[in-house]
């Protein structure tokens, strides 16, 4: 008869995880360096239009929230 071995994982850290999206978002902007506070916004795109705008912005080596954010300060500015 073998015996079979079994690896265990890494100790948890014990660090508690982000409650909701919100805390999760806030948290990584902070480790960014980023001082305002962010909310998340959600919407619904056709597919077709989805499809142009993530190949832009892969083409232009950015990501679709920073594109999408910029059009929205040009639209509505800084607060």
């Amino acid at each position: 008869m073998s015996t079979k071995k079994v690896a265990i994982g890494a100790k948890p850290t014990g660090k508690p995880a982000p409650a909701t999206a919100d805390a999760w978002v806030e948290r990584s902007r902070a480790q960014e360096g980023g001082v305002q506070k962010m909310k998340r916004l959600t919407i619904d795109v056709p597919e077709d239009l989805h499809r142009r705008i993530k190949t832009r912005c892969a083409q232009n080596g950015l990501k679709i929230a920073d594109e999408v954010r910029e059009l929205l300060m040009q639209k509505y500015g800084e607060s």
